[in-house]
């Protein structure tokens, strides 16, 4: 792998949410440094001793003499980034920037942590994978998946190495010791362990070592299940009490591992920074990175987080964000760089179904895990008939356990943050025989293990239930578990999934694909609960999950996969075999829905499709994009040079002939945005391909337009003569006129067809 030369190394950014005293405005800063200016002129200063650094940070409480406490180092940045992450006072971050030799200081912020059915339902076992990506002969090889997370339990089943080969010599990483974790704990399957906390303790964060561990060892789970969905072991008989019995295996099940633990609860973004830099120098092949911000767009150079991702492309590393989980409002979707692969998370076809006869006789289905016997003919209580004002949110405190106990209660989400199972929790210490869940948003059915008898319900149906009992002087109620049932409706688009467009790059369509992210099952630590409640003392050896957490590491272990069979593919070329292949259809031979509301799901729900790594591993044809590509993408957002060096070192200037109109990008899909009031406006882009598919070969357009515009194609026919050849074509977007004064967006694709290859695209036309 490719490593960034530390001759001049540019960046980096930024911040962290302030930390203020009564003495002190000091805020932690990701700070970028010109190398060869700043080691000019600190060169008598700096020796085996004193690193460059210290002499820097020296200088500036020498500059400052009244600043009652020196500039504090967190990390120090020496490889594809040069400079450091410190601590500094309002002043001190005025001396820095008089300094020669610096490029620019950006605020840290925090960060949120956004299978036994899934291989299946995939394709990778059974006749559908036969001789695909899981067949022995694409499994020897030793591909190396960075989970960047909460850490990892290391002696779980999922990450055993049993039958595996001796660590790949090229191997750069180390396991750090920590609490409860040594050097030992890794293996030949679990490779590298390394945890990063500078950021999250400078930002205010604190350490609780009674339930958390100083080390790699994860305490919340969900490093754990994100690693093991990506590349654990095949474990037989994994379940959680029971439901979705079968055999767990990761996407790329004979990977090794490397675990970066960045997150305590909250996840500083210079700790994910430092984690990805030290990734990139260990020798990683996968970036897979579950977390990132609720809904912030900001312009891609001031997103840490994708100028590390633009350096890990740049060495040959394949990264994957979650998308996030603050669907289904349009414009919600995160970590959009077009360098990085964002993940929506939708369903398999395995459902938890329970039953719900209300006392008028209608019967409703919803989701739960429990497995015990059925609540029969109970009373429901809701808000009033339960307790004092937020008991209709079963906020701590307000059930009231006269009314409650013995009853089934019911618990609508609200502005406090609460889990479903925190709320399950208030309903069992108040006495209720069990809890009725609401969904206020969408039809999903994502559950939790909660800690009593539940339901979860949908939208509708809780509209449905509520009317009943508000309307009903004694409500009542029986709930049946039916345990895991398979060959449902699937993939739908789950209603939490965030969604485009993509406000900082509205000409990339993002998401770019969807993967199972509702109720997953995988790897879980042995000593947190399933719900994570303290109450709770159940322990269990896997546990079922919902996000777009869950669907990010499906594709990452996919990427591996294919990674595996085409050892020479640039990461942009393992994208577009994703995404050229995605498929919109499910498994009845409908198109996706979206459970926001049963409609149709759309591009800027599932990008490109669902996922199909069987097709993915031989898509016919890729569209390639190299790092130049993307900063004359760069340029042609209208960034300018001290930008753009942020990502590329020594950068000068966007000459005419580099940059591009941001369309142009040799992207797998199409954006494209008119002037609803401009009429008749055409746009055209060019793409190129590239033949990996049959040496001689003719594929043939097929074009569904979106509604309001008309799409012209030239050529309407690519020749090749052998394989890896390049053609080209264009294609012409005419957009009508709208008098509508809102947005509105179309939708169609463009797909290139030859014999059993089907390298399809999808169109996204908005009139703003």
């Amino acid at each position: 792998m490719k490593i960034f030369n530390a001759a001049i190394m540019l960046l980096l950014l930024a911040l962290m949410a302030a930390i203020s005293t009564a003495s002190t405005d000091k805020r932690t800063y990701i700070v970028r440094m010109d190398k060869t200016k700043i080691t000019n002129t600190f060169s008598s200063l700096v020796s085996i001793t004193k690193p460059w650094h210290q002499a820097v940070l020296e200088s500036l409480a020498d500059d400052d003499e009244l600043e009652a406490t020196p500039p504090e180092l967190l990390y120090s940045y020496e490889t594809a980034l040069f400079g450091f992450a410190a601590k500094l006072s309002s002043k001190q971050l005025e001396s820095l920037k008089n300094m020669e030799g610096f490029i620019s200081a950006v605020p840290d912020k925090m960060l949120s942590l956004h299978t036994t059915r899934s291989p299946f339902f995939l394709g990778l076992t059974g006749k559908k994978g036969k001789n695909g990506p899981w067949s022995g002969s694409n499994l020897h090889s030793d591909v190396i998946i960075g989970v960047v997370d909460s850490g990892i339990w290391p002696e779980h089943v999922s990450f055993r190495d049993h039958g595996l080969s001796p660590v790949p010599e090229r191997w750069r990483g180390t396991c750090e010791k920590g609490t409860k974790f040594s050097p030992s704990n890794c293996n030949k399957k679990l490779i590298g362990a390394r945890y990063f906390y500078g950021g999250y303790l400078a930002a205010g964060g604190k350490i609780n070592e009674t339930n958390e561990y100083v080390s790699t060892r994860d305490a919340s789970g969900h490093g754990t299940h994100t690693a093991s969905t990506a590349g654990g072991n095949f474990v037989e008989q994994a379940n959680l009490f029971g439901v979705a019995n079968g055999s767990a295996a990761g996407m790329r099940y004979t990977a090794r591992i490397a675990a970066y633990k960045v997150c305590w609860p909250g996840c500083s973004t210079i700790d994910i920074l430092t984690a990805m830099m030290k990734a990139i120098e260990d020798g990683v092949d996968v970036l897979t990175l579950s977390l990132g911000s609720t809904s912030e767009a900001v312009p891609y150079w001031q997103d840490y987080l994708a100028i590390a991702s633009y350096f890990a492309f740049k060495s040959g590393i394949f990264v994957a964000f979650s998308a996030g989980n603050s669907g289904p409002w349009a414009y919600t979707a995160v970590n959009t760089a077009p360098w990085i692969m964002t993940v929506a998370a939708s369903t398999i076809d395995r459902s938890f179904p329970a039953i719900i006869r209300l006392g008028n006789g209608e019967t409703f289905e919803g989701s739960s895990f429990y497995t015990g016997k059925a609540l029969k003919g109970l009373p429901i209580v809701y808000g009033k008939t339960a307790g004092v004002t937020g008991a209709e949110h079963c906020i701590p405190g307000t059930l009231n356990p006269k009314l409650v106990k013995g009853k089934l209660v019911i618990c609508e989400p609200g502005d406090e943050y609460m889990t479903q199972s925190e709320r399950g929790e208030q309903v069992k210490l108040a006495g209720g025989a069990g809890v009725l869940v609401m969904s206020t948003v969408g039809e999903d059915l994502a559950n939790e293990p909660h800690v009593l008898p539940d339901i979860l319900l949908g939208t509708s149906t809780s509209k449905a239930v509520i009317k009943y009992v508000s309307s009903t002087k004694a409500p009542i109620g029986t709930i049946v578990f039916k345990g895991t049932t398979y060959g449902n409706c699937a993939p739908k688009l789950a209603a939490f999934s965030s969604r485009g467009p993509n406000l900082a790059g509205p000409d990339v369509i993002k998401p770019d694909v969807t993967a199972p992210g509702v109720d997953i099952l995988a790897a879980w630590p042995a000593e947190t609960s399933p719900s994570t409640l303290e109450s709770d003392k159940r322990r269990v050896s896997f546990n079922i999950m919902s996000g777009t957490s869950m669907s990010c590491p499906h594709v990452s272990g996919i990427a591996a996969l294919i990674k595996s069979k085409h050892k020479d593919w640039s990461p942009a070329a393992i994208k577009s075999a994703l995404m050229t292949t995605a498929y919109t259809i499910d498994n009845k031979r409908k198109p996706i829905s979206d459970l926001k509301s049963h409609t149709l799901a759309t591009p800027f729900g599932i990008g490109s499709g669902h996922v199909d790594p069987i097709k993915a591993s031989d898509p016919g044809l890729i569209y390639d994009i190299t790092a130049d590509d993307y900063i004359s993408y760069l340029c042609g957002l209208k960034y300018n040079e001290s930008q753009i060096a942020l990502f590329e070192e020594g950068f000068i200037e966007c000459k005419e002939q580099l940059a591009m109109q941001p369309g142009d990008l040799n992207y797998p899909s199409f954006a494209v945005n008119f002037n609803r009031k401009a009429r008749n406006v055409t746009v055209t882009y060019k793409r190129t391909v590239t033949n990996v598919g049959i040496p001689k070969s003719t594929y043939r357009v097929s074009v569904e337009a979106p509604k309001g515009a008309y799409v012209i194609v030239r050529p309407k026919v690519l020749s090749f003569k052998k394989l890896n050849q390049k053609l080209s074509y264009k294609v012409s977007f005419i957009g009508l006129s709208r008098k509508k004064p809102v947005v509105n967006s179309a939708f169609g694709s463009l797909m290139w067809v030859s014999g059993n290859y089907r390298v399809k695209s999808p169109i996204a036309v908005t009139w703003k």
